[in-house]
């Protein structure tokens, strides 16, 4: 065995680039270190559910086995799960991923592996997996995500889980990367002392990264204008938000004030639709009787989801739960105009880059009807100062670089 190359085990993520930020993120950090001879990555990813990856439909993947599979140059290991575990799912996932990637380091003799466990799921089996992996040789590396604990989709009995399960996971790591300045004061803020002996956490500040070119798509592009068609949508005609179809990403709020406002132009939804929630809104707000609230479903195309995204005259991001949200970098690396939730998560990203908006009944339409009205060069000025802002901070090169460089400062 090489002991040059850094092995690094990646686990928590459903798979490489699907809908989701750790997703997004796994599939640009094993894509820019392809040919990094110095790093080995190991992925788990789900074989079956949601999320999973299929690599035999997945261009560029190689086929080892029916549970391996190379893509991007890292080793990718598929873990099956029953179905009828229902929520708990997520946990099971999780420890039989670490199960595989022990068993893996036994096996190979792997030496001085890295273990990067990403989400607060499995607190109860932290300690056994903490100090199996520590008596292999190996680091054990959390990104704690945001706060979990906060999310309305749980009820109360689980929240108080996740709380739990988040100290112990911050206890039993040897070093905490935050995505999020925030986040990482809160980790310091509730868990000081909390450590091993009483020791404090160690942590460090990585963000998620975004893009700051053009879509490769032109603007004649067939794909494009088929789904355009498809939507009843047309450039600069639509008001756009990308995310989870989740209470605690605020859709009621943004559809209602959407509503009140004078807008001529539509608001289109990309989304996983949960069909639960959305009769939840239609009773509430009766938005099916506005032609201009569109749930425009999913959109898996990279490069057409660029280019929406480009094309759309304002972008709405109203997550209020967690660190760094990908589709925020993704929006404001994208599109000149920006309207988000005034929480401090978002205000440490985007700073003077976009405009503002509180949840108090009618503030948001209010700055629809504002935003409607802004001059083009304000629009493009507002613009150039969220590209900036990705490029100096955010750059999937420059968080790529920072997390080679956690990954091999202990071989």
């Amino acid at each position: 065995m090489n002991n040059d190359v850094q092995h690094v085990w990646l686990i928590g993520a459903k798979s490489l680039g699907a809908y989701g930020g750790y997703e997004t993120f796994i599939n640009k950090l094993t894509e820019y270190h392809k040919d990094n001879a110095a790093i080995k990555y190991h992925v788990a990813c789900k074989a079956n559910g949601d999320g999973c990856m299929n690599p035999y439909e997945t261009e560029g993947a190689e086929i080892i086995s029916d549970t391996e599979f190379e893509y991007h140059g890292a080793h990718c290991y598929r873990i099956s799960i029953p179905e009828r575990l229902g929520s708990a799912q997520a946990i099971y996932y999780d420890v039989k991923a670490l199960e595989e990637c022990c068993n893996y380091i036994k096996k190979h003799r792997i030496p001085h592996p890295t273990v990067y466990i990403m989400a607060c799921r499995i607190g109860p089996f932290m300690k056994k997996f903490y100090k199996q992996i520590h008596s292999l040789g190996g680091r054990v590396y959390l990104n704690p995500d945001g706060h979990e604990w906060k999310r309305a989709k749980w009820p109360l009995p689980v929240r108080k889980y996740w709380k739990i399960s988040e100290q112990i996971m911050v206890k039993f790591s040897d070093l905490v990367i935050c995505d999020s300045l925030n986040i990482e004061k809160y980790i310091h803020k509730c868990y000081e002392g909390k450590g091993i002996n009483g020791a404090d956490p160690n942590t460090t500040f990585i963000a998620y990264g975004a893009e700051t070119r053009k879509s490769t798509l032109p603007d004649d592009d067939s794909t494009l204008l088929d789904w355009y068609e498809e939507k009843g949508l047309s450039p600069k005609s639509y008001y756009l938000v990308v995310g989870r179809f989740v209470p605690e990403n605020n859709y009621e709020t943004m559809i209602r004030e959407f509503m009140r406002s004078k807008s001529k132009r539509d608001f289109a939804i990309i989304t996983n639709v949960n069909e639960k929630f959305l009769g939840e809104l239609e009773k509430k707000l009766h938005y099916r009787s506005d032609s201009r609230i569109k749930f425009v479903g999913t959109v898996y195309n990279q490069e057409l989801l660029m280019k929406i995204r480009e094309n759309a005259y304002g972008y709405f991001h109203g997550h209020e739960v967690g660190g760094t949200n990908p589709s925020l970098l993704e929006a404001l690396g994208s599109t000149d105009l920006n309207l988000l939730l005034n929480v401090g998560f978002n205000k440490e990203v985007a700073e003077d880059s976009a405009l503002y908006w509180s949840k108090k009944s009618g503030n948001l339409a209010a700055l629809i009807n504002k935003a409607d009205s802004l001059a083009p060069e304000k629009i493009a000025f507002l613009g150039r100062l969220s590209t900036k802002r990705i490029e100096e901070a955010y750059s999937w090169k420059s968080i790529c670089d920072k997390y080679e460089k956690v990954f091999t400062a202990h071989k």
